[in-house]
């Protein structure tokens, strides 16, 4: 490491105290996949985006024959991630990284990334000044952290800089690139919203259930628009965010490869439907159930009134085991309510 690139990016450092103040921050209350899409997919979110669509078009198309990724999914992962560009972060990602280092939470892992955030400067791809991100260390238009960059980042325009800060082409280039090598699968979707028939068993949906489009479809679950699905041999699991009473989902391979980039399954849906709402998709044709997402608190309160009425599940731990899970649904059941095993605000307060 040049001594010159090591003071220009280091020579004024002060840990920062709001970047200390934000790593230590723990949310007080949960965010239901409803809030959390609500905020991130909007007309105005959609409507950028396919102007975005119209000004990159070029750039997009042989992304997508590059790799293999359509479009609008790098698209709404750029959305998500930073408006399209509009709020990239404004902490220097050199600062921020040796303030986390110095925080001691995680600190191995900051103090890497921050010796591979200088990486990234002595080879020239940015200047430090021009190298920002989030108070957490991500940076540029995707968002990636010094280590995704090291693997992901492409050079697109072929300028010699893998620049996710100013150009466009190379951090749209580079989104695709990094879905790719997580197994990103040309041609496919990321799901569909469906209808699930009377009776339906959810612990399919808990269990994590894998099967045909095609056998999906024999066994009821049908998509909530009426159209039929329309590559009948592409694998699916269900997803329920929000319960049996909310719109659910049947999520393929790219679902899970959109976790990659975010492990964090209301992030995969709000991108994939920022994606379908670019090409002319409309909104969920399920509402979304008036109900709250519970913290750890909230879950071992379901967990001890279901103690309270004989179950045995253990202790309240506030982690939904499967026998938490069995002992909802059959208690859901015999109330009479939808015996889906979603633990909200609604069964709290129907346990009680």
């Amino acid at each position: 490491m040049s001594r010159k690139v090591f003071d220009a990016a280091m020579g004024d450092f002060r840990p920062i105290n709001k970047v200390l103040e934000l790593s230590g921050k723990q949310p007080e209350f949960a965010s239901t996949a409803a809030d959390y899409v609500g905020k991130r997919v909007n007309d105005r979110q959609v409507g950028t985006g396919r102007a975005m669509r119209g000004e990159w078009a070029k750039t997009l198309a042989t992304n997508a024959g590059r790799y293999g990724v359509q479009g609008e999914a790098a698209l709404a992962i750029w959305g998500i991630e930073t408006n399209y560009g509009g709020y990239m972060g404004g902490n220097n990602t050199v600062h921020a990284l040796g303030t986390l280092a110095y925080g001691g939470r995680r600190a191995d892992y900051f103090g890497q990334e921050l010796i591979t955030s200088l990486e990234i400067l002595q080879a020239g791809h940015v200047k430090p000044k021009q190298m920002v991100g989030s108070w957490a260390g991500a940076m540029g238009h995707p968002q990636f952290m010094p280590s995704s960059f090291m693997k992901y980042a492409v050079d697109f325009n072929g300028d010699g800089h893998k620049d996710i800060w100013n150009s466009v082409p190379d951090a749209l280039a580079s989104v695709g690139n990094y879905l790719r090598a997580f197994g990103w699968r040309p041609g496919e979707t990321w799901g569909y919203e469906v209808s699930l028939p009377r009776g339906f068993d959810y612990n399919h949906v808990w269990q994590g259930t894998t099967a045909s489009l095609r056998d999906w479809s024999g066994a009821g679950v049908g998509r909530a628009n009426g159209k039929p699905f329309p590559r009948q041999d592409d694998v699916a699991r269900l997803y329920m965010p929000m319960g049996g009473h909310g719109p659910v989902f049947a999520v393929l391979a790219n679902f899970d490869v959109i976790r990659r980039y975010n492990n964090s399954e209301s992030y995969a849906l709000a991108v994939g439907h920022l994606a379908d709402r670019i090409i002319g998709g409309g909104d969920f044709i399920a509402p979304w159930p008036d109900d709250t997402a519970l913290n750890d608190e909230g879950r071992r309160k379901v967990q001890a009134r279901l103690l309270q009425r004989g179950y045995q599940i253990g202790s309240a731990d506030g982690v939904i085991g499967s026998k938490t899970r069995a002992a909802i649904m059959d208690w859901q059941a015999k109330a009479g309510l939808l015996p889906d095993g979603f633990v909200s605000g609604n069964l709290l307060r129907a346990l009680s």
